[in-house]
């Protein structure tokens, strides 16, 4: 057995909110500088570059010691995510007096379900294909 199973579920964890993000701040980059649209995203950024990428690992470590006691599947554990980080970002957004466009405020019902089923894909087979390629699933 490799040592060390915590560090590589936490690393396994990382890689994709971490390379979405790259692609997430991309886009409000040339928005904001390239196309001149006014968008205060540096008052929320810190909450989805700092602690998205850190929980996932987290979760994720908190799988490796959970399957050992229940079989809960990765991507129904996965798939519990977005129960905590919609209202932490939500809590953050609010905080910091960032003013969330009605549109999103009204599509929230229809997204948080979509998230879940987002969510269970990519934890059963992205962060699943990570575990395995390190040797923790």
């Amino acid at each position: 057995m490799k040592p060390h199973p915590y560090l590589r579920a936490y690393m396994a964890g990382i890689v994709i909110p971490t390379a979405f993000l790259l692609v997430i701040l991309t886009g409000f980059t040339l928005a904001r500088y390239a196309c001149d649209i006014p968008t205060p995203i540096e008052r929320v950024i810190v909450f989805p570059m700092a602690v998205v990428p850190n929980v996932w690992g987290a979760w994720n470590m908190l799988w490796v010691l959970l399957r050992r006691r229940r079989a809960l599947p990765l991507g129904a554990h996965g798939a519990v995510l977005p129960l905590l980080l919609a209202p932490t970002g939500y809590a953050v957004a609010r905080a910091v007096d960032f003013a969330i466009p009605a549109p999103v405020v009204a599509a929230a019902p229809f997204a948080l379900p979509a998230a879940l089923a987002l969510y269970y894909l990519v934890w059963k087979h992205l962060v699943g294909f990570f575990n395995e390629l390190l040797g923790i699933s």
